[in-house]
């Protein structure tokens, strides 16, 4: 789908940095020509973050995301040139390690890059010496080497897809700042400059560390803190006299020694150096001088030399040449941080036709256009990018101090040795559960997620772990781990556990056309009778997983939903009729999951109504009272075993968590962390949103098929799914070969010696005495064989089916 010249909208980027150009590019390359962007500063170099970049593009991340943003940064630039020079210069990169726990962490980037599909080899000293003649390998206990990666020449990108864009109807006006955004009816209507007014049908901010400056002016936040980072360059070196082509300026990798918080990069025949070892340095993008009033350009902070000082040792230590040498010059350059470290993308849903494409780095630039462009001209993007949207953040995280601290945190950490698992420390308590006090009280271990205080483990269950046989675990694995969490699985498994599911979102949808709403939207069949519950799924118009829902109806025009995300509920009220209403109810509303074989023998003695399996059958909701406490009650469950989802308002909580821990003394109830639920989720093969599966994917590639109704009528996304033909690829369930073997999800999957897909989530089945994997793969029948590469060992797997644990659901309807 794409439109022509003459149906094209009007479309107004700010910024004409390397987000905007690349953008301008991606959009007229789709037919919408009628492009016009604004930038403040002279062109081709305006003086924001893309005027002083170093350019230095790594794509292997953690996040597959960023890392096909890069992949396709790379793919780009390496096909641009402009005056016979090119945009990319592939001279690869080169990781180093200089402490164990760095040559390990290595290991686990290599695991990325063959997930992502990314060429990487680990190499011994002698080889980063070969390619980094300058370096001391005494110091160095390995590297890893990534030939693809390389050097992008940022304002020559700009020129080359300016040019482009030009070509095709587009327009780059310099020297316009913009002073307003207009808007009607809740919809952008035009861009406001010193220069004139620009009709608009769409407004991308692509202003860098400005955005904040026009987020304010659309009332749209814009969650980024601008900072400072030191880059230097040494004088001409004698070594590398002659080495280099003055017109590429580098043949040697970029370099990271991420141990010191340091990079490198040849210019010519000096040296330039990024520092992140400084403290942070934060910029009030209010406060950012115009291009004529800036000593260099705006993004361009005097050197603070006392601040590299230690820096400048560190490069010395490891480039003995440079100890005859010194900084020739420098600067403290501006760019971006976010909470989270991610990208700022898509359109508010408060003013309709205004987008975001902020916090974004050279490395990922071109394929955020790529998918900014395919989001605003087709619907969506081909990459999922639910890291990135910008209705991730909680009301909770989007304050100013909020984005201050945690942005800073981004900077300091930007190279840090980081388990998946691993909290920020501040600000630390943020939301907590009504049952918060009595969770402490138990001596819960806290970890973190949307703001949340989440117990994954009491210690309090420390005496019922003594004499259960756990496979020792390698110090990276039992990080944000304890044995605990297999005695709270097996008392989960054989009595009952209280967990606190409050942290998971909930919305109500009420009014006339409720029903009617919830059924074009969702997947399943919503038109049961009042009681019913029904696990559905959002999908978009290609038949990808937007997120899964359990829908409660509770009454004729009113429904309680589980959702995932802000984003569920922003895509909900997108859509949502006048007839329809739509609130988040979490934070006024809690949540305990009572699961056990045991569960019945808790709740019945405290309720009027009948809770047998005939009086309250499984995925069936009802309004009742336990003990005091109104709750409203939903036979699910995630942990595979009887049990109910008591729900109640916040400020009858902890009455609810009393009454439940006071009658259970006697049946030996516990408390329960996320550790173990993760586990007995796995066994049961229940999928986790946003890492098992996402809007790349289909409902039958990831296992899901059952909740869609072909027959029910039309709903979004089931065209798509009507012309699918056979997935090639599946949510496969994987068990390790060796029960002292763990992985935790993000490794490769290797199938006749060569990558063929990617762990999505693992944890230790405690039931099962295996490891469970979910990993996407070409469709394989039970009883293949795998390995799963886990910091560099080839760990063997077998392709099972599932469930794994208790197939024919006895447990649940007991």
């Amino acid at each position: 789908m794409s439109h022509t010249p003459a149906s094209s909208p009007r479309v107004v980027v700010i910024g004409a940095g390397i987000v905007g150009c690349s953008l301008a590019d991606e959009l007229t390359a789709r037919g919408w020509t009628d492009v016009t962007v604004l930038e403040q500063g002279p062109l081709p170099a305006p003086g924001g973050s893309t005027s002083h970049a170093p350019g230095l593009v790594f794509r292997t991340s953690p996040s597959k995301t960023l890392s096909e943003f890069a992949a396709y940064t790379v793919e780009k630039f390496g096909a641009l040139e402009v005056d016979g020079l090119p945009c990319f210069n592939p001279v690869g990169g080169l990781e180093l390690a200089t402490t164990e726990e760095r040559w390990a962490d290595l290991h686990r980037r290599a695991g990325y890059a063959a997930s992502w599909g990314i060429r990487g080899e680990l190499i011994s000293p002698a080889r980063c010496k070969e390619l980094w003649p300058l370096l001391d390998e005494s110091k160095v206990l390995g590297g890893f080497f990534t030939p693809g990666d390389g050097l992008a020449r940022a304002v020559l990108a700009c020129r080359a897809q300016m040019a482009r864009a030009e070509e095709r109807g587009a327009r780059f006006l310099e020297r316009h700042t913009v002073t307003d955004i207009e808007q009607t009816g809740g919809r952008v209507t035009a861009v406001v400059t010193d220069r004139g007014v620009f009709p608009a049908d769409h407004v991308v901010s692509a202003a860098g560390f400005w955005g904040p400056v026009i987020g304010r002016m659309a009332g749209v936040e814009v969650p980024l803190l601008p900072l400072a980072h030191q880059y230097a360059k040494t004088r001409p070196l004698p070594e590398l006299a002659g080495v280099n082509d003055p017109r590429t300026e580098a043949s040697r990798p970029i370099l990271r020694f991420q141990d010191r918080d340091l990079y490198f990069r040849e210019h010519t025949d000096r040296i330039g150096i990024g520092s992140y070892a400084h403290r942070p340095l934060p910029v009030d993008p209010f406060t950012v001088p115009a291009y004529d009033d800036a000593p260099v350009m705006p993004s361009s902070y005097p050197f603070t030399e006392e601040d590299f000082a230690p820096s400048w040792e560190d490069c010395r230590w490891l480039l003995p040449a440079l100890a005859g040498s010194e900084v020739d010059e420098g600067f403290n350059g501006v760019f971006s941080f976010t909470p989270d470290g991610m990208p700022v993308l898509g359109e508010s849903r408060a003013l309709r036709g205004f987008w975001l494409a902020e916090a974004v780095w050279v490395t990922h630039s071109a394929g955020v256009a790529k998918a900014v462009a395919e989001w605003m001209v087709d619907g969506r993007p081909q990459t999922d990018v639910h890291e990135c949207d910008l209705t991730r953040f909680e009301d909770a995280q989007r304050s100013p101090a909020y984005v201050a601290d945690r942005g800073a945190q981004q900077f300091v950490e930007v190279y840090d040795v980081l388990h998946p698992l691993q909290p920020m420390d501040r600000p630390r308590p943020l939301r907590v559960s009504p049952f918060h006090a009595r969770q402490q009280e138990l001596g819960a271990y806290f970890l973190e997620g949307g703001g949340w205080e989440r117990p994954h483990w009491y210690e309090a269950n420390a005496a019922l772990a003594e004499g259960i046989e756990l496979p020792e675990r390698d110090a990276w694995s039992a990080r944000y781990w304890s044995p605990i969490a297999a005695a709270e699985a097996r008392a989960t498994r054989e009595k009952v556990a209280l967990y606190d599911m409050t942290p998971l979102r909930r919305l109500e949808v009420t009014g006339p056309g409720a029903l009617a709403f919830l059924q074009r939207m969702t997947s399943n069949n919503l038109a049961k009778k009042p009681g019913a519950v029904t696990y559905t799924l959002l999908l978009d118009e290609r038949g990808g997983i937007r997120s899964d829902l359990t829908v409660a109806r509770l009454a004729d025009d009113r429904f309680q939903i589980g959702a995932n995300s802000r984003a569920d509920e922003d895509w909900l009220l997108r859509h949502a009729p006048d007839d329809v209403q739509i609130r988040d109810i979490t934070s006024g509303t809690c949540c305990i999951g009572v699961w056990g074989p045991l569960a019945r023998d808790l709740v019945q003695p405290l309720t009027p109504d009948d809770f047998s399996h005939k009086g309250f059958g499984y995925f069936r909701a009802r309004q009742t009272h336990l003990g005091h406490v109104p709750v409203t009650a939903m036979r699910l469950s995630y942990v595979g075993e009887l049990g109910w989802e008591l729900y109640t308002s916040a400020d009858l909580g902890l009455r609810l968590w009393d009454t439940l821990w006071e009658a259970g003394q006697e049946i030996g109830v516990i408390a329960a962390g996320r550790s173990a639920f993760n586990s007995l989720r796995l066994e049961k093969g229940y999928r986790s949103w946003g890492h098992d599966m996402t809007a790349e994917h289909t409902p039958y590639e990831a296992g899901v098929g059952f909740a869609v109704r072909m027959d029910k009528g039309d709903f979004t996304g089931r065209d798509a799914l009507e012309k699918a033909g056979e997935p090639r690829r599946r949510l496969t369930a994987l068990l390790l070969d060796d029960p002292a073997a763990v992985v935790l999800g993000q490794e490769p999957v290797y199938l006749d010696g060569a990558p063929a897909g990617y762990v999505t989530s693992a944890s230790y089945g405690y039931t099962l005495g295996r490891c469970v994997a979910y990993a996407w793969l070409p469709p394989l029948p039970s009883g293949t064989s795998v390995h799963v590469e886990y910091f560099g060992e080839k760990v063997s797997a077998t392709v099972a089916d599932e469930p794994l644990f208790d197939p024919g659901m006895t447990r649940i309807r007991r």
